[in-house]
Formats: C-alpha cells, structure tokens, sequence
C-alpha cells in the first residue's frame, strides 16, 4: 500500500530513530459514527498487534465502556485516556467504583439558574433506556456510558447566548466545557492531550523517542492532534468536524480521505508501510 498522499517524508521522522505509539478517539474515528463497528480497521489494527506497536483508546466514554473494548480490540496491556482526558484506566487495574467528583459536577450544575439549566440534559438525566435510544448504544452499554466518575456529558437544547452565558457559569464554579462530536461535557478538566504526553513519557525506552500520532474527528480531539508529533484528522460528515489547523500548512497535521474507520485504516497502513513494518 502507498504511503497517504498527505504523509510528508520529512514530518513523519525517520524509521528506526523512533518508536510508533498511537493515541486515538473513539466515536466516529475507529469506530463508525452510526453503528460503532470498527471493522473497517481490521487490517490495520492486526498489523499493529503483530508489531507491538501500543494503541491507547483516548476517548469521552467511561472507563466501564473502555475496558470491555480495549480487551476486544487485543490491547488490554496498553492504558486508556478516559471522559475526555478527566481519567486514565492503567492495564491490568480493576475498574474503581468512585462517583464522588461526577456527584459534585450534578450539583454544580443543579445550582445553575433555572433558565441554564433547564437547557442542559445529562446523561444522569435520562433513564437507561432515552440515553439507549438518544446514543443508539445497546441497553448494556447504556449502562456503562452512565457510569460516569469524572465528567456529564449531555446535550445543549438551548440557543447559542444561553449556551454562552450557561460556559460561563459553569467555569465560575470550576467546570470546564468539552465539545465532543455529539455532547457538550461539563469536568473538572483534564485534557486527552495532558494524557498523552505522560504516557509517551513513558514509552520513551532504548528503542528511541516514542513517535506520537493521534487520530480524532471532534473538537475536543483538536489539542492532542496538535501536540500529538502527527495529528490525524477524521472526517466525519455527522457534525461540523475539525476546522483547518496550523499544522496542515507543514505536515504535522494531516487529513484522512475517509471518515471513520475506513479512514483511520488507510493512514495507520499507509504509515506503517513507511515504517516498513511487513
């Protein structure tokens, strides 16, 4: 397979200087928009497995959501960036059972002035079933995606100066807003990009500096595409997606041809043939 057109040789380093390590968004970039499947990927996500090459799943879902599919996927042995950056979810950790800071975040914002907060429905405002039916999850997963410990995803039903003046109260009370490609998530903070520079730490060992590439669709995917060492950005038609980013100009950020899956395949081969990973 050719190396994607918008791969610049020189902003993709040098193979064998550098080690691969991938950070990547869930929804609408591995994972179909619509139906969650993520086998359009399978070729490249096998090619990885065979390399070793870490996947760490960087998303707004829950670690209960996170740990089924991360061990499904075949990368149980690699850590997860949880609720948008809020949380990390280490390998081979039981799943911790705290809700006290998503308790704090339901009544930051049920002491918002009626008119804001009417606008805002969480996920904690819905029955398993309406966030079932509002997400297209199955029931179970459902469930996952209401355990929440570190943040309130939901959807703003209000106009735009409302939603303005709604941020703004929030961030008084020591919220932060995450616009994702569905839901509008109120935290405390944490950020997917922090997450990832601790873990590429990490992955700095003697095969060499670790070569961080992050893959996302969504505004609150566009801090880890830009520190990321090469930003991939996924079209999804489903919402207004990422606009152009200062990096496209040198290469370091760069556009897939395809959204979702069908997309994060063809970059991930296409850099792994760089690579000359077989």
């Amino acid at each position: 397979m050719p190396l994607d057109h918008q791969l610049r040789q020189d902003t993709v380093s040098a193979p064998g200087l550098q080690h691969l390590i991938i950070f990547t968004d869930l929804d609408g970039t591995l994972l179909d928009h619509h139906t969650y499947s993520h086998a359009q990927a399978t070729p490249a996500l096998e090619r990885l497995r065979r390399h070793d090459i870490p996947l760490i799943l960087a998303s707004s879902k829950t670690a209960a959501e996170i740990a089924p599919l991360r061990e499904a996927l075949g990368f149980a042995h690699c850590p997860a960036i949880v609720e948008n950056g809020a949380g990390m979810l280490e390998p081979g950790r039981e799943l911790e059972d705290t809700a006290e800071r998503h308790g704090e975040i339901r009544q930051i914002l049920d002491q918002l002035p009626a008119k804001l907060r009417k606008h805002f429905q969480g996920f904690s405002d819905w029955s398993v079933d309406q966030l079932a039916e509002r997400t297209g999850l199955t029931r179970a997963d459902a469930e996952n995606a209401r355990n929440r410990q570190f943040s309130e995803p939901g959807l703003w039903l209000g106009n735009e100066a409302d939603r303005a003046e709604f941020v703004a109260e929030v961030s008084v009370r020591g919220l932060q807003i995450t616009q994702g490609g569905r839901f509008l998530t109120p935290s405390f903070g944490g950020s997917k990009a922090r997450c990832m520079r601790e873990i590429a730490v990490r992955h700095a060992t003697d095969r060499g500096q670790a070569f961080a590439v992050a893959l996302g669709d969504a505004e609150n995917d566009v801090d880890m595409i830009e520190q990321a060492d090469l930003g991939v950005i996924i079209p999804n038609p489903a919402h207004r997606g990422i606009p152009p980013l200062a990096g496209e100009a040198t290469g370091s950020v760069i556009r897939a041809g395809n959204p979702g899956p069908a997309g994060w395949n063809s970059v991930m081969m296409g850099l792994m043939d760089h690579w000359e990973l077989d």
